[in-house]
């Protein structure tokens, strides 16, 4: 047993007490103060340079290994996202959330006590860490993002360089089994961008409607004209995901409107596809608009970019995880997934990998339901388990970075 899952097995029930705690007092978006404050309590009495965010509740701490290296010292970021979803929580637990409309059916709650749990671990073993770590907890991952802010506010240079490698871990409620790492190399999870799409017409009486021009039938073959055109213009082998799920016009059945919206999800896994898809989708709808002599203004929302594991820190990190706890708690995934995650931005920065743990309350799988779910759960068990691999990621990859 490493040193690190030695502490962090020692910490363990500390460290599920701040995960239920969290878990109590979920908050939304950009501005958590609340978490933000429990956080800085729970890093009290480490030795760190904290600085808070200046447009969000972010925590960025700075902890300075004491092993001796000549010349730069290596840097390692480690992420812990903060906030909540507007979901009312139907778990049955003592620790269940106070706010109504609010829950950590995410399990962000698990990613911040494991970073804090890193954060122990690593300063027990200063003495063996040959870098400096940079301790990043965001605010926002479920939007409108509070990555990319940070990162403009040097979250980056925090430690006074640039960050060499960063890692992050999320756990799952379902999928796989409670305790199971899983992870692939390349493209993680998906780009996501909001497609807004307002076709401007010509209202009037539904009885005449060729005095009019309605913005509704066309509206109706935007979105048939979307699928297909994902079906005949991309490969299959790079995907694009397109899911309308608002269509909006009208006040009355017997009036055209003027206009009429399609909102949409647009999912791509690769930055070739997702400028393509961008051009695609605003040639679509505007040409099809045009057919019928109306127009169309589309409005795409660059939302979170691609997840992309380098492959590099991907094999570092599997075999750090495998090395801990063994191969048969390791599980490749075949497929990235369609979700999106704005680690990402941090990712497109420097290189790093992005891990998962199964945190599934029932052994059969079958019972569970997966994150953002009101009855979403997660074993808290893995939550040292989670701050052992963080923290034995930097102890591991200072070393060799310092090795160079």
């Amino acid at each position: 047993m490493t040193d690190a899952l030695a502490i962090s097995q020692r910490l363990g029930a500390e460290l599920v007490d701040l995960r239920r705690a969290l878990h109590r007092i979920p908050e939304l978006g950009l501005h958590l103060p609340e978490t933000q404050q429990m956080v800085l309590d729970a890093l009290d009495g480490i030795d760190l340079e904290v600085t808070t965010g200046e447009s969000l509740s972010s925590v960025v701490a700075v902890l300075r290994g004491r092993a001796p290296h000549e010349g730069e010292r290596p840097v390692v970021l480690l992420r812990g996202d903060m906030d909540g979803l507007p979901v009312t929580e139907e778990v049955d637990v003592d620790y269940a959330s106070q706010r109504p409309g609010t829950m950590h059916a995410c399990g962000h709650d698990l990613h911040v006590a494991g970073l804090v749990g890193a954060a122990r671990i690593l300063d027990e073993l200063r003495d063996e860490l040959v870098g400096d770590v940079v301790l990043m907890f965001q605010p926002a991952e479920e939007g409108p993002g509070g990555a990319e802010p940070m990162i403009r506010e040097g979250l980056l240079e925090a430690a006074g360089r640039r960050v060499d490698a960063a890692y992050a871990v999320h756990v799952y409620s379902a999928d796989y089994p409670r305790g199971t790492w899983f992870g692939r190399p390349g493209p993680l999870m998906a780009a996501a961008d909001e497609v807004h799409v307002v076709v401007r017409g010509l209202g009037g009486h539904g009885s005449a409607p060729e005095k009019t021009r309605d913005p509704v039938p066309v509206a109706c073959e935007i979105v048939l004209a979307f699928h297909t055109a994902v079906t005949r213009q991309f490969t299959v082998w790079d995907p694009v995901v397109l899911t309308v799920g608002r269509i909006a016009a009208g006040t009355k059945d017997n009036i055209i409107p003027d206009d009429a919206h399609v909102e949409a999800t647009l999912r791509t896994f690769s930055r070739e596809h997702r400028a393509k898809a961008h051009e695609v989708v605003t040639r679509v709808a505007e040409h099809v608009a045009a057919a019928h002599g109306m127009t169309a203004e589309v409005t795409i929302g660059n939302g979170y970019p691609v997840t992309v594991n380098d492959e590099a820190e991907f094999d570092f990190a599997k075999a750090t995880v495998t090395d801990l706890f063994g191969e048969d708690r390791w599980a490749d995934m075949v497929n990235p997934e369609a979700g999106s995650e704005d680690m990402s931005f941090v990712l497109d920065e420097v290189p790093g990998c992005y891990l998962n743990i199964g945190a599934a309350v029932h052994e059969d799988l079958t019972i569970v339901e997966d994150n953002h779910s009101p009855r979403a759960a997660f074993d808290d068990s893995v939550v040292p388990d989670v701050a052992a691999a963080l923290a034995e990621l930097a102890l591991r990859r200072t070393r060799q970075l310092a090795a160079r």
